[in-house]
């Protein structure tokens, strides 16, 4: 197996043990393409333009997924109080609610990760991953 499909198949494996805590919690009404949109979201909240760069999509689709999400309760388009012309999409209290559910799977998923690979190995494929985003990440450094 090629690097790529290596690096795939434990991100789908968490990805999906995510997705399942999510419904098990009642979050059960959206989609990856539509969370691949909204884990982007900054805490201040981001231009669809920024969003559809970040998500690697085009700003219609963004915008499109950024419609569902609006009508699933998910976000809120705001105006930009550093631009009157722009807005912003921004998570709501709902979409905030599912954060640390989201964070939970996450670390139940990391210490699994960590009682397979021993210590030792889980710290240096971090620190692997975290040297090869400073050339695979073009957000590394915002």
């Amino acid at each position: 197996m090629n690097i790529g499909l290596l690096l795939f198949l434990p991100y789908r494996s968490l990805e999906t043990r995510v997705f399942a805590a999510l419904a098990r919690a009642g979050y059960d009404d959206f989609t990856a393409a539509q969370m691949k949109i909204m884990q982007r979201i900054g805490p201040d909240g981001t231009r669809l333009t920024d969003l559809a760069e970040q998500a690697q999509v085009t700003k219609q689709t963004a915008g499109f997924l950024v419609g569902q999400l609006e009508k699933g309760g998910w976000v809120v388009r705001t105006p930009d109080p550093t631009d009157g012309r722009a807005r912003l999409v921004c998570l709501t209290e709902r979409a905030k609610e599912a954060i640390p559910v989201a964070d939970a799977a996450v670390a139940e998923v990391t210490a699994d990760w960590e009682a397979h690979l021993g210590p030792r190995r889980m710290k240096r494929l971090r620190e692997t991953l975290i040297m090869l985003r400073e050339i695979a990440d073009p957000y590394a450094h915002q």
